[in-house]
């Protein structure tokens, strides 16, 4: 991630609470069947769906990351997806790659390589272990960036059909505790806004927010065994 800067700017912390009430409000028994993406900053265990393209746009405070980005995720096989993020502002072309070892009963463990920019420095390779029930899933793992060895943690908890709330946590500078959630707009059209907090001091609240639309390229060949 980019290194942080002062900025004044706090009006994201107003932003996301009005926005999180209107969500909840909406959100309700619904016969929607859609993909919940992720969490807030962490890299998740579980692979994109073979065949499903998610085509997402990212606006997040600059002290964060890339402030403007387009983002592509690919599920490429039932165990390996990819993915592509054009960073707009400032010009950055990032790269990243997940493969999934195991997936029995509720347990994932996964690899990957994540963070591949073309502004400089490798790809983060990325070991995690996620443990999925149909409400509630819980991340742990490792990523090595920056010559680091960093936690990442992370806690999900479906509401309903069309509302996640999703908390998480990476160790180390430049990193967050995050807090956010992901609502179903469609089947297909999601928003996951979300709030950090540094880990340095001082501790500044900065806001993200991503819509992500997903769309099937083609039918799903086989399953996980």
């Amino acid at each position: 991630m980019l290194p942080y800067a002062p900025r004044p700017e706090r009006t994201w912390c107003a932003r996301f609470t009005s926005f999180a009430v209107l969500a909840c409000v909406l959100a309700g028994p619904s016969a929607l069947r859609a993909t919940m993406k992720g969490l807030n900053q962490i890299v998740t265990p579980d692979i994109q769906t073979e065949g499903l393209l998610s085509i997402s746009g990212q606006l997040q405070d600059s002290r964060i990351g890339n402030s403007q980005q387009a983002q592509f995720e690919l599920g490429l096989t039932p165990r390996f997806e990819v993915a592509f993020s054009q960073g707009l502002n400032p010009r950055e072309e990032i790269f990243g790659t997940e493969l999934n070892l195991l997936q029995k009963g509720p347990h994932l463990l996964s690899i990957g390589a994540v963070n591949w920019s073309s502004r400089g420095g490798g790809a983060s390779p990325v070991a995690e272990y996620g443990y999925y029930t149909d409400t509630i899933h819980l991340i742990g793992g490792a990523i090595r960036q920056d010559r680091r060895t960093e936690g990442i943690l992370g806690f999900a908890y479906q509401v309903t059909e069309r509302l996640q709330l999703a908390f998480d946590y990476q160790s180390g500078p430049g990193n967050s505790v995050t807090a956010g959630f992901t609502f179903n707009l469609t089947k297909d059209l999601q928003v996951n806004p979300a709030l950090y907090v540094a880990n340095t001091r001082p501790h500044r609240s900065m806001g993200y927010v991503v819509v992500t639309w997903n769309l099937p390229v083609w039918k799903p060949r086989t399953t996980v065994p």
